[in-house]
């Protein structure tokens, strides 16, 4: 009984002393809290609060140059007082901003170009194909080996084809394919290379030296144009002056004799013309 009472008895103290720390404490707090200066809090009276005044209505911008937006307000410390104020807002002429001074802005001028850094590169030139001793097949229509060319600018005529002249009719495709033979006889065709094809018969520009063997067709009357062809005013000259298709029959001994403007040509000795060819007339 006596040790329950004992235990009983420390334990109250205990508390007792735990409790008369944490007053200690509690005390020592508020000490500290007392011992600061006093900093006293002012708030401002709100009827002295000034109210921000709206901005002055400015004029309209002229066309010439944008008006500048006005600078925003700065606060204003007032002196004594510790109130903080608004500036009023004050008109900016957007002239100031706009013209630039006199001496300082001049015309844009046009200068030339800097040269290339590199030379352009020169175009290759076009791919040529020879075809050595051609022969006519008709007026226009040339066969070299195993290719047929069909020259262009110019439609293909037939060697069948016949016209009317004094009253009758006489065979101009063969006369014409006879002309454009001895044209050709021995020299060389050189044409533009032609796209690939599967077909044996190619439509091309050629040459003869220094002649177009399409030009000088339609040049005589014997050949016709294909409309919108620059050899269409050459058709034009020969239709008026009865040449080829649009005369008489050249081979008509009662007429002066045909004079075919050719240049001179080399004979070559073992020239030879294909067996299924038809004669010249």
């Amino acid at each position: 009984m006596r040790q329950q009472s004992f235990t009983i008895a420390g334990g109250l103290f205990a508390l007792l002393i735990y409790a008369g720390i944490l007053w200690g404490g509690v005390a020592a707090i508020r000490g500290q809290d007392n011992a600061g200066p006093d900093f006293p809090l002012e708030t401002p009276d709100v009827a002295t609060i000034e109210a921000p005044q709206p901005p002055a209505e400015t004029p309209d911008p002229p066309v010439e140059a944008p008006a500048a937006p006005p600078p925003p307000a700065v606060p204003e410390q007032r002196a004594g007082t510790g109130k903080v104020g608004r500036l009023p807002a004050r008109t900016i002429e957007p002239q100031l901003f706009a013209v630039p001074q006199e001496g300082i802005a001049q015309p844009l001028e046009r200068i030339a170009p800097r040269p290339p850094l590199s030379e352009p590169k020169e175009k290759p030139a076009a791919a040529t194909i020879v075809y050595q001793r051609p022969v006519a097949l008709a007026a226009g229509l040339i066969r070299s080996g195993d290719t047929t060319v069909q020259l262009k600018d110019i439609e293909p005529e037939n060697a069948e084809k016949t016209c009317e002249g004094n009253g009758r009719s006489w065979p101009c495709g063969m006369v014409a394919r006879t002309a454009f033979r001895n044209f050709l006889r021995a020299r060389a065709l050189v044409c533009d290379q032609p796209e690939e094809s599967s077909e044996k018969t190619v439509t091309t520009a050629c040459k003869v030296g220094n002649e177009n063997p399409a030009e000088w067709l339609v040049s005589n009357g014997w050949a016709t144009p294909l409309p919108g062809s620059s050899l269409e005013a050459k058709a034009e000259t020969a239709r008026s002056g009865k040449l080829g298709f649009y005369g008489d029959d050249p081979r008509d001994l009662s007429r002066a004799p045909l004079v075919i403007n050719e240049p001179p040509v080399a004979r070559v000795p073992d020239e030879t013309v294909p067996d299924d060819t038809a004669p010249d007339l």
